[in-house]
């Protein structure tokens, strides 16, 4: 018999490799470049026209819920024949979906740096570090979503 922990596990690991594939060799420099919203520079450096970004962010967030859709449905659905349900699923990628896209605008973790007496790690490049740490973190929760009994 399965227990919970080991579906825990078993959707945690996939979801963690799943944000792996998405966040790098599926990220297109695009989307990295994009995602937190950009200004374009005119031929003397000067600032001429700011981005939102939105729409490299939302592909970039959608290519990872599709990864971690495809994983989920293939190891522990397929491979392993674990029991996922459609609302668990539903949860877990919404989560997945609105959390990554949120942390990759950027200003969340410059937010947090900031406000965690963090300026020179984040002048050192800890930003990339802080905003995996936060995925990670935040990866927990769809985990468990997607083993709660929804509706």
């Amino acid at each position: 018999m399965i227990t919970t922990s080991v579906l825990f596990a078993t959707a945690f690991i996939v979801m963690y490799a799943a944000h792996l594939l998405a966040d790098s060799p599926f990220q297109t420099d695009t989307q990295s470049a994009r995602k937190a919203g950009w200004t374009e520079l005119d031929s003397r450096e000067r600032a001429v026209r700011h981005h939102h970004g939105w729409g490299a962010n939302q592909a970039h967030a959608g290519t990872h819920t599709l990864i971690t859709l495809v994983l989920l449905l293939v190891v522990p659905g397929w491979a392993l024949g674990l029991p996922l349900s459609v609302a668990g699923l539903v949860a877990a990628l919404g989560w997945i979906h609105l959390s990554h896209g949120l942390i990759d605008r950027r200003w969340p973790i410059a937010w947090w740096m900031e406000h965690a007496n963090q300026s020179s790690f984040r002048a050192r490049g800890g930003a990339a570090h802080v905003d995996q740490a936060a995925h990670i973190a935040l990866g927990l929760l769809p985990a468990a979503l997607l083993l709660a009994k929804l509706g």
